[in-house]
C-alpha cells in the first residue's frame, strides 16, 4: 500500500502545479516595476525585456537576461502576462494570449514535467521521449467521474468526458 501512495506522490509531480512557487508577491511587483513585454529573439524565438521608452514607431527595451538595451519596431513586442499565470493549465484563461506567452507557458510547463495543457476546448500535449509515471490505474483512479476542470490536463481527463458524453448521448 504504502508504495502505491509514494507511487502516486511522484506522478503528482507531473501533473499538479506548485503554486507556491507561482503566486510569489515579489515576483508580481517585479514584474509591474520592470514592465515586462515579450520581444523577438532569433536565439530564443521570443524573451523578456523591460519597456524603457517609446520612441515614435519603436520602444526602447531591455533585455532581461543579460540587460543589453535595444531598439524594437513597436508591432513586434508582445504583451507579458503577470506571473500568477505562470504554468496555467488552460491557455484560454490568458490575459495576453499572444504568440509568445502561449510558447513561454507550453514551455514552462513542460520543463517542469507538465507536458499536458489546455486551449479551450483542446488539449496540447508535448511528447518528453520519456515514460512517465501519470499512466497508472491510480492516475486513472484519480480522473475516474471528474469534470475537467477538477484535475489537471491530461488525457484521461479528456477520455472521461468522452466516456461521460457518450453514456449521455
Amino acid at each position: 500500500m504504502a508504495a502505491r501512495v509514494a507511487q502516486r506522490d511522484t506522478a503528482e509531480r507531473y501533473l499538479f502545479v506548485d503554486r507556491d512557487s507561482v503566486g510569489n508577491p515579489a515576483t508580481q511587483a517585479d514584474w509591474t516595476a520592470k514592465r515586462l513585454v515579450w520581444v523577438p529573439s532569433e536565439r530564443h524565438g521570443f524573451e523578456a525585456a523591460g519597456l524603457r521608452e517609446e520612441r515614435g514607431d519603436e520602444v526602447l527595451v531591455e533585455l532581461a537576461e543579460n540587460g543589453r538595451q535595444v531598439l524594437v519596431p513597436k508591432h513586434e513586442v508582445q504583451k507579458m502576462n503577470p506571473p500568477k499565470f505562470s504554468k496555467v493549465e488552460d491557455m484560454a484563461e490568458l490575459t495576453c494570449l499572444n504568440e509568445a506567452s502561449v510558447l513561454h507557458n507550453l514551455k514552462d510547463r513542460y520543463y517542469s514535467g507538465l507536458i499536458y495543457t489546455y486551449s479551450g476546448l483542446f488539449c496540447v500535449v508535448i511528447n518528453p521521449y520519456k515514460n512517465l509515471p501519470i499512466y497508472t490505474e491510480q492516475i486513472v483512479e484519480m480522473y475516474r467521474g471528474k469534470k475537467r476542470h477538477e484535475m489537471p490536463p491530461h488525457i484521461y481527463a479528456i477520455s472521461e468526458a468522452a466516456y461521460r458524453s457518450m453514456l449521455q448521448g
